[in-house]
């Protein structure tokens, strides 16, 4: 059950214009007459990766997954013009209404599993089915916990290559002081600081770090990953009170959802998945022991699978 299905090409693509800066990539596979699932990726600004239309049964499910605004092959690369949570929401119902569906199943990890809780929010006579990973709410004391306090107790080394950019009467807010550089008008400064933030983050994705995810990190995801999230944390995620998703869940409740957590996950700790939980018995929180925050965790990857197959029937 582990298993992923085998690798599948989209048999659509199309650039939807959702705005008049931005143009977002929408891509559609497996079955046209089949169950709609919308996957969101994390990051914000991670783009796609195929291996995650390998979550769900292609004979079953009609797979749709789209680059949110700045990245992966949307256009304009790297904006942040125009890119909060609230343009992001709005642009999904973009997305369903040009894939022709009515209801589907929201399925999102890390960033993606708040703008799943977002738009069901806004939008919950669309959405059939959540599955969530790598629970992140958006507030204050998560983004604090992965910049700023949390993991650096585990990680000292790959965190004093984090700080190594920043002066030290700025250490006290990394985010601000990174939201200086990713936004700075020098090239190099901009590019040095994108590629410093997704390392770190690459580092503590995992229960055992995997240097090929920094080796293989390109200057083009460095800078929509980079200028993307630091704006986003920058900004509280847009919400209007820390605690605004978590304090809307009587909206949802009424939602079938699966919240699938990493016991061990060091960049949305578990604290929040509980949280979640306290507030919203009725959904399914399963802790994956011996599992990171990466969707690519073995345990993690089974339980994103056993979700998608119940909710298959």
């Amino acid at each position: 059950m582990s298993d992923l299905f085998p690798p599948i090409e989209p048999y659509r693509t199309d650039f939807l214009k959702v705005s008049d800066t931005h143009i977002i990539f929408v891509e559609q596979a497996g079955n046209p007459t089949g169950k709609p699932v919308v996957y969101l990726h994390g990051g914000p600004g991670a783009g796609n990766s195929p291996a995650t239309r390998q979550f769900f049964d292609p004979e079953i499910y009609h797979i749709i997954h789209f680059d949110q605004r700045g990245c992966g092959q949307s256009i304009h690369h790297a904006s942040l013009e125009e890119n909060t949570t609230w343009h992001l929401v709005d642009d999904m119902e973009k997305v369903r209404e040009h894939c022709g569906v009515e209801q589907w199943q929201v399925c999102g990890g890390s960033w993606g599993s708040t703008l799943a809780l977002a738009y069901a929010q806004k939008f919950p006579d669309r959405v059939n089915e959540l599955i969530l990973r790598g629970l992140f709410l958006g507030r204050k004391k998560e983004m604090d916990w992965a910049m700023q306090q949390g993991p650096w107790a585990v990680y000292p080394d790959y965190w004093e290559k984090f700080a190594s950019l920043i002066p030290d009467n700025e250490r006290h807010d990394m985010v601000g002081a990174y939201y200086r550089r990713v936004t700075s008008d020098d090239e190099a400064v901009k590019l040095a600081a994108c590629r410093a933030w997704c390392s770190w983050e690459f580092t503590i994705m995992t229960l055992v770090p995997n240097p090929e995810y920094t080796d293989n990190l390109t200057d083009e995801f460095a800078l929509a990953m980079g200028r993307t999230s630091c704006h986003y944390f920058q900004h509280d995620c847009f919400m209007e009170s820390d605690d605004q998703l978590l304090g809307e869940i009587d909206v949802i409740r009424h939602i079938p959802t699966v919240l699938i957590q990493g016991r061990h996950d060091l960049v949305t700790p578990m604290m929040t998945a509980w949280d979640i939980h306290k507030r919203w018995p009725e959904a399914d929180l399963q802790i994956i022991e011996g599992a990171g925050h990466s969707a690519a965790e073995f345990g993690i990857t089974k339980a994103i699978i056993a979700a998608a197959a119940k909710f298959a029937v």
